[in-house]
């Protein structure tokens, strides 16, 4: 039976930026999340429910091309019962990869690394998921049954469409929706994009990191719902899943303003649906276990 309190954030990052730089906080339009989070500053961030559910479970994911901070989340997925998955980081073009990948997964906390992901939104070769060394690491992901986080611009889509093509055995999350350009209103080539993309069955998207590629002072739920719709329509709740962001949606609104907003825009949906999309779709792609499972809680 499905837990019809459960509510997993399929979407965050923490950092310590005493511990280890993130280079890309720099850019001037992040100043304001210029500092370090923890996944306890989550805990007291994330304290709005979404359809009477609070936070029980999360999905935590890189930020930097970083095999050591892959180890850090992975230790504080150990560590901390909130956490249930890891979305790290390993070279995909490395010949030792899938080395690599069996030393992260074979230390105590190994276990809780389920998908890799890669920043392709920064690279310039528009064929990089179609390189052949990134391909090779990609089916190395997949023999040891881990996923894909995509995260890529709209321009990109046509990348992730055809690496569904090529790899139909690999499981795919498209983070971000794709970042539909939200501010600009420009929609029509990144629905016509997401949709052909949804047609693989094996592609998941998490309905996440929307607000902050909308106007980060004006946007409304209005501005929103045409992303939705489409996201609704294209893959079904069964493959949507819920994710913040955070603390990156601090810059056009938080935890709690998004939480908001996928409320109202769940409103339509029945209970089966809405439980698909704030936990069930993440709970299977990641392969989460209840909290009360780990080890000390």
């Amino acid at each position: 039976m499905p837990d019809a309190q459960a509510l997993v954030d399929a979407h965050h990052h923490v950092w310590d930026l005493e511990v280890r730089p993130q280079p890309w906080l720099d850019e001037p339009a992040h100043e304001p999340i210029r500092r370090t989070f923890s996944a306890h500053a989550l805990r007291s961030a994330a304290t709005r429910p979404i359809a009477g559910r609070r936070l029980t479970s999360t999905v935590v994911v890189q930020c930097i091309a970083s095999v050591p901070e892959t180890r850090d989340l992975l230790a504080l997925a150990d560590s901390d019962p909130l956490i249930g998955a890891v979305v790290g980081w390993a070279d995909l073009t490395s010949p030792a990869i899938g080395d690599v990948l069996d030393d992260l997964r074979s230390g105590n906390a190994g276990g809780y690394l389920r998908a890799v992901r890669h920043v392709v939104q920064a690279e310039s070769d528009p064929h990089w998921l179609q390189r052949p060394d990134v391909e090779r690491g990609l089916r190395a992901a997949g023999e040891r049954g881990l996923g894909y986080d995509v995260l890529i611009g709209p321009h990109q889509l046509p990348q992730a469409i055809r690496l569904a093509q090529r790899l139909p055995e690999l499981p795919l999350v498209l983070d971000h929706a794709g970042k539909p350009p939200i501010a600009r209103g420009e929609l029509a080539d990144w629905e016509q994009r997401v949709r052909t993309l949804a047609r693989h069955s094996q592609v998941r998207c998490k309905v996440s990191g929307l607000i902050t590629e909308a106007d980060h002072e004006k946007w409304t739920v209005d501005d929103i719902r045409p992303v939705w719709d489409v996201l609704l329509s294209a893959f079904g709740p069964d493959r949507l899943m819920f994710g913040s962001d955070w603390p990156v949606a601090n810059l056009a609104g938080g935890w709690n303003r998004w939480a908001a907003t996928v409320d109202e825009l769940l409103t339509d949906c029945s209970a089966t649906e809405t439980h698909a999309v704030l936990a069930g779709t993440a709970t299977t792609f990641y392969r989460l276990t209840p909290t009360p499972t780990k080890e000390g809680t």
